[in-house]
């Protein structure tokens, strides 16, 4: 197994879903008073490295993924490549990108006393 280096992913605030009739090549953004889906997607976005060279890196861990049969697909979102894997398969993606040699950057809510 290979390690992708200096490579961090964070996962974007909102859940999206296929397109209806683009599944697999187009999403858009749930609302956030929509109820809750059961085929909801979530992105990852990679922080580095970033603009053309983010494409490879983002198709190297989408192949990282196939490799355990999580399916996911890499797709142009705010300007920018991002990783789409079911909702329900988060976990096992995020596990198997860390055991890639990336790291996930987390929400952080700390106290500023500033």
């Amino acid at each position: 197994m290979t390690h992708q280096q200096l490579s961090i992913v964070h996962r974007l605030p909102q859940s999206y879903r296929w397109l209806s009739g683009f599944a697999g090549s187009r999403v858009e953004p749930i609302p956030h008073s929509a109820p809750p889906c059961e085929n909801c997607l979530v992105a990852l976005k990679l922080l580095s490295p970033d603009g053309d060279n983010a494409w490879p890196v983002m198709h190297t861990l989408s192949q990282a993924l196939s490799d355990i049969e999580v399916d996911c697909s890499v797709l142009e979102c705010e300007g920018e490549p991002c990783l789409f894997v079911n909702r329900q398969d988060e976990f096992a993606a995020t596990c198997r990108l860390k055991n890639f040699g990336v790291a996930i950057a987390e929400p952080f809510s700390g106290y500023n006393p500033f």
